[in-house]
C-alpha cells in the first residue's frame, strides 16, 4: 500500500511546489480614479493597454493594445542603437547649428565692413587701392559711383 501512494504523494508536493510561482503571477493596473488594482486574473477589456503596470511573464496580453505593446517591446540591442541613432541625430543637428551660427556670424561681419566701406564711398573722401601691378591708385567718379552702386546691391541682402 505504501507504493501505491508515492506516486501520489509526489504529485501533490509537485503541485505544492510550483503552487508559490503562480502566485507571483499577479497584474497590476490603474483604475479609473488612478488607484492600483492587484490582481491574479487579468484587467478588464475597458482598461487600456497604458494603464496596465504589470503583467505576469509568459502569458499574453488580454487587450489587442496590450498585444500590440508587447509585441513592440524591443530587445536591448535594439534599444541600444535607437540609442545611438538619436544620439548621432542629435550630434548633427548641433553641428548643424553651430556651422548656421558661424555663417550668420561671418554674414554680419561681412555686412558691417560694406556699410563701413559705403560711408567711405558716401563721404567723399579720396579711396584708393591697390591695381594689379601692386600700384596705389585713387578711384575716379565713375569706379567711385561703381563701388557705390555694388556695395548698396551687397548690403540689399543684409539686414
Amino acid at each position: 500500500m505504501r507504493t501505491k501512494c508515492f506516486p501520489h504523494l509526489a504529485a501533490v508536493l509537485l503541485i505544492a511546489l510550483c503552487a508559490p510561482g503562480a502566485a507571483y503571477a499577479q497584474y497590476v493596473w490603474l483604475n479609473n480614479n488612478g488607484v492600483r488594482q492587484y490582481s491574479d486574473m487579468p484587467p478588464p477589456a475597458s482598461v487600456p493597454a497604458n494603464r496596465i503596470l504589470k503583467q505576469p511573464n509568459g502569458l499574453l496580453p488580454s487587450t489587442p493594445e496590450a498585444a500590440s505593446a508587447a509585441s513592440s517591446s524591443k530587445t536591448l540591442a535594439e534599444q541600444n542603437a535607437d540609442f545611438n541613432k538619436r544620439r548621432a541625430e542629435q550630434a548633427e543637428k548641433e553641428k548643424k547649428a553651430a556651422d548656421e551660427t558661424k555663417l550668420a556670424a561671418g554674414k554680419n561681419r561681412d555686412c558691417e565692413r560694406a556699410r563701413d566701406y559705403r560711408r567711405s564711398l558716401e563721404s567723399g573722401e579720396r579711396v584708393a587701392h591697390m591695381d594689379k601691378n601692386g600700384e596705389r591708385s585713387i578711384l575716379t567718379d565713375e569706379q567711385r559711383s561703381q563701388e557705390l552702386r555694388e556695395t548698396r546691391q551687397f548690403l540689399g541682402d543684409c539686414k
